[in-house]
């Protein structure tokens, strides 16, 4: 048997207003991570349940955007920058430090549950390459020495 999962009323209605429009499933994926952070199984099974939309469409739409998540993610969400230009200046070198400093695999979350790290290909700042995000916090030129003291203000 399925697990169950609540969705809130707010989530409900957007679906409801949204499951009638054509190419509406992304719209409801966006809304769904947004309230839980990440699309989980049960999830994905209400939203087909609820849309008429089969599970493995669903699925296939998650698992083709980088931007949908199938596990939950840290407290504190790490976005790294792998555009070109930060690539360029340094922002792979960040990523393998940050998950050393964090003693993370890709795609896991810190045993505390604090932290993850998403690659991501742009956040429209190639000025201050590389970049990082933390949530709503960006970090401009980012280097391997200022990760630590950076990772600090979040524990």
């Amino acid at each position: 048997m399925a697990e169950k999962i609540d969705f809130p009323k707010e989530l409900l209605v957007f679906i409801d207003e949204w499951k009638v429009k054509p190419g509406s499933l992304i719209m409801i994926l966006h809304k769904t991570q947004e309230t839980f952070g990440y699309i989980s199984r049960p999830a994905a099974e209400k939203i087909a349940a609820l849309t008429g939309i089969p599970l493995a469409r669903v699925y296939g739409v998650v698992s083709f955007y980088h931007f949908f998540k199938t596990t939950k993610p840290g407290k504190h969400r790490i976005s790294i920058c792998l555009g070109t230009a930060c690539y360029l200046k340094g922002g792979g070198d960040a990523l393998e430090e940050a998950r050393k400093l964090l003693n993370l695999a890709p795609g896991a979350v810190t045993e505390d549950g604090l932290f993850s790290i998403d690659e991501v290909r742009c956040v429209g700042c190639c000025g201050l390459a590389p970049v990082m995000t933390i949530g709503g916090d960006t970090y401009g030129k980012i280097t391997k020495d200022k990760l630590p003291e950076i990772f600090a203000k979040y524990r």
